[in-house]
């Protein structure tokens, strides 16, 4: 896979894959690298999809488990149960798998009516340095299709892309489903571009066995990744798209992974539960939430008061004085309506901007960022949308300068 595999699927694993380098050199700051990668507080809380074969070497871990069979993409049999634990064998070893077969494989799995081109794979050769992946041009009566195929397997403690929050993908259509083994199936109508609801349509489906194991299918309407916009359908329907992750076609590329290495523990910020509380706490009453979304030093939500949705942010950092030298300061020139800064007598800096939404769009983003004198940071954010890049859903985000500085002050954030 390339590291321009998708827009979003980047930014999910770039920040994942620099986490695990960070751990074998660490930078001065353990927040350094994160926040050098595009506003690293929204891209944090996915990590289970890593970076394609740059930076296997780094982040890429085993794959092995169950897969449930069908009748392929022509859909004949059902699912039935076809792991090593169901057949009464054990798990076979760690055989390497080529990329001329992990093609192959893809190709027998599509509908006999059309022809493939521009196929490549890669394949794996048991010390886990490259991913099980193979992609290609299927087109038919109806059209062409981009689709690829991924393999790798969850780390302890990271989680499956799954239906992703609506503040990261708002125009997404997602389904899930849990099958007989345990296994979850994650099926999604969207766009190559996250934050418009037009242009190229992707479609995918992810499934994710009980021990972690994941197989990423993707289909680009039009032709290859990026190259379309016509708006076209995909060619494989979602269902057709379910059936080839689920085949037992694929236990080769699954056994061909070793098993993971055991790493060093991720540093972990404030619990996002933790935060959630907090955050919830401190917003008017009566309104109505929604879409909680949170990890370790991050949570989002969604929130409506009557007048309108729009998504609530908060950031908690810790370390971060070095960091964020000079970033406390507004611009030479700037109004007031746009950023005003100032120090508390504590030592406290606040800093609140109100800005046009960095996803494009009419959106507005007020924030207030605090930096406490020990190097805590709790940044607060309010979109006058559901999500910076979807439609404006109010006039004005709901709660203003001066509530957004009481809850970034609160003393609630660091337990």
């Amino acid at each position: 896979m390339s590291l321009d595999h998708h827009d979003d699927t980047f930014e999910r694993r770039l920040p994942a894959a620099f986490e695990d380098a960070v751990r074998v050199c660490p930078p001065h700051s353990p927040d350094l690298v994160d926040r050098a990668t595009a506003r690293g507080r929204r891209l944090r809380r996915v990590r289970a999809f890593q970076v394609g074969a740059g930076c296997a070497a780094l982040t890429l871990v085993a794959l092995g488990g169950t897969l449930l069979g069908t009748g392929g993409a022509g859909g004949a049999a059902g699912p039935r149960d076809v792991s090593p634990a169901a057949s009464g064998t054990a798990r076979p070893a760690a055989t390497p798998v080529g990329g001329e077969e992990m093609v192959a494989t893809l190709k027998s799995l599509l509908p006999k009516d059309g022809t493939v081109s521009g196929a490549s794979g890669t394949g794996s050769d048991g010390s886990g340095r490259s991913a099980p992946a193979a992609k290609l041009t299927y087109t038919n009566a109806r059209g062409s299709s981009g689709i690829d195929i991924a393999v790798h397997r969850q780390a302890p403690g990271d989680r499956p892309d799954g239906c992703l929050p609506v503040q990261v993908r708002p125009y997404d259509q997602c389904e899930t489903r849990t099958l007989p083994d345990g296994s979850v199936l994650y099926t999604t109508k969207s766009f190559t571009h996250p934050s418009g609801n037009t242009g190229q349509r992707r479609w995918y489906a992810e499934l994710v066995t009980p021990d972690g194991a994941v197989l990423f299918l993707q289909e680009f309407g039009g032709g290859e990744e990026k190259g379309s916009d016509s708006g076209a359908e995909p060619v494989l329907g979602l269902e057709q798209l379910a059936a080839i992750v689920r085949s037992p076609a694929w236990r080769k590329a699954v056994a061909a992974v070793p098993a993971p290495a055991s790493g060093a523990p991720r540093q972990q910020g404030v619990a996002g539960e933790h935060l959630t509380d907090v955050l919830t706490s401190l917003l008017p009453p009566g309104g109505r939430i929604t879409d909680r979304n949170a990890d370790a030093g991050l949570v989002q939500l969604v929130y409506d008061d009557g007048h309108g949705k729009a998504m609530i942010e908060a950031d908690v950092q810790q370390g971060m004085t070095d960091l964020l030298a000079g970033q406390m300061d507004c611009p030479s020139g700037s109004d007031d309506a746009d950023c005003r800064s100032r120090t508390l007598p504590d030592g406290t800096r606040v800093k609140a901007t109100r800005a046009p939404s960095e996803k494009g769009g009419s959106a507005v983003v007020r924030s207030v960022d605090t930096l406490r004198p020990d190097g805590r940071r709790v940044l607060v954010r309010e979109i006058n949308s559901y999500a910076e890049s979807g439609p404006v859903t109010r006039p004005e985000p709901p709660l203003g300068p001066e509530r957004l500085e009481t809850m970034a002050l609160d003393p609630r954030w660091f337990r």
